[in-house]
């Protein structure tokens, strides 16, 4: 059993900080970023220094779940600040010799593996080496000879592989049993036609076989096999030096040993070796190399203008965490704690969505393979992130984690990031004052866009103030704006009687003008 907390915390203060501006941005042809741009920030820094407080809360969760489970090791991590932040491990990495698992034994990570596939074909599309609606087929021309489920099917493309919607079956837990085959049993499998259960870009359906033949891609485009390539390009960029893609290339002693729990005892299983399945689910990474990880995706948060430094752009991984393919809606879902609360999810780019009925959106992926179980997901707006990893066959530990980090998040109190307003959202709000406290003066009328009287008359907003101001009475005070982006939000005219709502966007001319505005009367006396 072994525990660590790192002290970053200056990293985290750091977070909370605006950004610099900058006068271009990094690619070729790039304009500049528009003046003014705010930053989301956390109001309350101090919050994450309350996270010391909860993690052996946490622990005795992972501790006290891996017992009562039968986990012969489960091993974890928690990332904030750019830093892994505090990890635990409990139970013994190798059953025969009794050795303990730590946050440096490495462990099979299974489909966590995708995401690094899918980054790498967004840093090929990057590059401008390939195009994610390009037909597989201009890769691999093997998938000509696969088949089409209809004829008026579309050609399967990279974009239908990278969101599980090419049509081909969920081929858990045939998929896991292949890790090892060659490349040229892969391309055989094309060439003796493949069955297929959808129409290409309809369905979401979880499948290896798209991911092993990204890898394959992969090793097209760059002329280097996927593991050479993200490896040579994302693994040793990020210092993840450990992490490595066949179990025979590791020394024994760092090894955590895979184990199924049968007739209650615990049964080895055996390693498979690496091969064209690889990129599916084939990389072996410990705790602290894998942090490394996920404080990169943390990373990429908030938009921002300053210089890119990682492997990969930040816009690219903000993509690979967007829903793409839509898969389900849970209605009856509830939260870590039990609480009734809807929930949509989807997949995108290597990594899965979802959002709840909190507005809280996580991005998240697990692994599972016979011997290994294993998950790591952020919560983008909290800047924070969890990873686990355990050595019991399909033992994904993802139901925990989610409710660790709910846990993290309430007993420090932890808030998103909140936008501030930018100045010109904050010019425009000023105006509006001066207009609704002096009935439509003519001479302040110029910051509203052209579409603004036509979709309703000067002469009706005012009687429409004027009813208004009657319920509420006098403006004694203005609130301050609550921005929900860089060019819409809304405030208080606190009243003697009652509260006005003020809701205004503005249109993307250079200038911003008002182009909508509604008024609502809250909470009459």
């Amino acid at each position: 059993m072994k525990s660590t907390l790192i002290f970053g915390f200056g990293c985290l203060m750091a977070i909370a900080c605006n950004s610099p501006q900058v006068e271009r941005g990094e690619g070729v042809g790039m304009l500049s970023s528009t003046p003014g741009y705010v930053v989301p920030t956390f109001e309350d820094s101090a919050s994450f220094y309350r996270l010391t407080e909860a993690y052996p809360v946490v622990e005795r969760m992972f501790f006290d779940f891996a017992e009562q489970n039968h986990y012969p090791a489960l091993s974890f991590g928690v990332i904030a600040g750019g830093t892994l932040q505090y990890s635990g491990s409990q139970g013994v990495a190798d059953i025969e010799t009794g050795r303990l698992a730590t946050n440096k034994t490495l462990y099979r990570i299974a489909s966590m593996s995708k995401s690094f596939t899918a980054m790498a074909i967004l840093k090929l599309r990057d590059e401008g080496k390939l195009n994610l609606l390009d037909p597989v087929a201009k890769y691999l021309p093997e998938m000509k000879l696969a088949g089409r489920l209809t004829t008026d099917a579309p050609e399967i493309n990279l974009q239908h592989l990278l969101t599980m919607s090419a049509g081909f079956p969920e081929d858990n837990p045939w998929g896991d049993r292949q890790l090892d085959v060659s490349d040229e049993q892969l391309l055989d499998l094309l060439r003796q036609g493949l069955s297929l259960s959808n129409v290409p870009g309809t369905t979401y359906e979880y499948s290896n076989l798209g991911y092993a033949l990204l890898g394959k891609v992969i090793h097209v485009v760059s002329g280097r096999t996927y593991q050479r390539y993200i490896t040579e390009e994302i693994l040793i960029p990020l210092g993840m030096h450990d992490t490595k893609w066949e179990y025979t290339d590791i020394p024994v002693e760092a090894l955590a040993w895979g184990y199924r729990w049968t007739d209650g005892t615990w049964e080895p299983e055996p390693y498979l070796h690496d091969g064209a399945y690889g990129a599916m689910g084939g990389l072996i990474s410990s705790i602290d190399d894998f942090a490394k990880y996920v404080a990169f995706h943390l990373d990429a948060w908030p938009a921002r203008n300053e210089p890119e430094t990682g492997p990969v752009r930040r816009s690219s991984l903000r993509e690979m965490h967007q829903p793409v393919r839509f898969n389900n809606l849970l209605p009856n879902a509830t939260t870590p704690g039990g609480e009734a609360c809807a929930s949509a999810t989807a997949y995108g780019y290597g990594l899965s969505w979802l959002k709840d009925c909190r507005g809280r959106v996580r991005v998240a992926h697990s692994g599972g393979l016979p011997g290994f179980g294993s998950e790591w997901r952020i919560y983008p707006e909290y800047g924070i992130g969890i990873v686990s990893f355990s050595n019991r066959t399909y033992g994904s530990p993802a139901a925990l984690n989610a409710q660790a980090l709910d846990t993290l998040i309430a007993l420090a109190d932890l808030r998103p990031r909140k936008l501030k307003a930018s100045p010109l959202l904050e010019e425009r709000k000023s105006a509006l004052v001066a207009v609704l406290k002096n009935d439509w003066p003519e001479d302040m009328l110029g910051i509203f866009a052209d579409n603004f009287f036509l979709d309703r008359s000067l002469a009706s907003r005012k009687s429409e103030l004027a009813e208004l101001l009657e319920r509420v009475g006098p403006v004694q005070r203005v609130s301050e704006i609550q921005a929900l982006n860089q060019l819409r939000g809304s405030f208080l005219l606190e009243c003697t009687n009652g509260n006005m709502e003020v809701y205004f966007t503005l249109n993307p001319q250079k200038e911003g003008f008002v182009q909508q505005l509604n008024l609502t009367v809250r909470g009459i006396q």
